[in-house]
């Protein structure tokens, strides 16, 4: 954990809902750590709704939407992040970049390029356009089922999905799509 709340405080970001700055981090945690840690140990812990928020696109090509988490679920899915990191990373394919530690579109472009200086005469580019807002939650929980069995993370990880959206002080309900923070809204 603490290696998660060190992350959290390192990419700072704006409050969630419920208005707690990454500053105001480790006083909510100290003050709440116990009963959120039961919460978490029984399966009842309840994420709250990200916040919606809109921010022009680069290049002015209209706005990009963005779902703010509060700072503790932050805290909260940064560990989760980094347990599936280690489960499942190994898994992927060598020749996937996009969110994926220690790897960058520079690298596959560098890859690309040493494909071409081989005499491969194709490169494939894949940018699923709104792919995280159209995520089948059903079927992604299935596949994680089939790795993850501990049923407390995996109830957790729907909360997350199924935590909704506010806008104007009201919250939607979400049915499909994740809460990356850049398209899960």
């Amino acid at each position: 954990m603490l290696t998660a709340y060190r992350r959290v405080v390192r990419n700072q970001g704006a409050p969630g809902v419920d208005g707690v700055t990454v500053d105001q981090l480790w006083d909510r945690c100290c003050q709440r750590w116990e009963a959120i840690r039961e919460e978490l140990l029984s399966g009842t812990y309840r994420p709250d709704p990200v916040r919606k928020v809109e921010i022009p696109k680069p290049g002015g090509k209209g706005m990009r939407m963005l779902g703010i988490p509060t700072v503790m679920d932050r805290l909260i899915q940064q560990a989760l992040l980094q347990v599936l990191t280690r489960l499942y990373d190994p898994t992927f394919s060598e020749s996937s970049f996009g969110f994926r530690p220690g790897r960058s579109a520079h690298q596959a472009l560098d890859r690309a390029k040493a494909h071409i200086a081989a005499g491969q005469r194709w490169v494939v580019d894949l940018d699923l356009e709104k792919f995280f807002d159209r995520v089948n939650h059903d079927v992604l929980m299935g596949r994680l089922a089939q790795r993850i069995k501990d049923r407390r993370i995996l109830k957790l990880i729907r909360a997350y999905l199924q935590a909704g959206i506010m806008e104007g002080g009201v919250v939607s309900p979400r049915s499909e799509g994740t809460p990356d923070n850049s398209t899960g809204v």
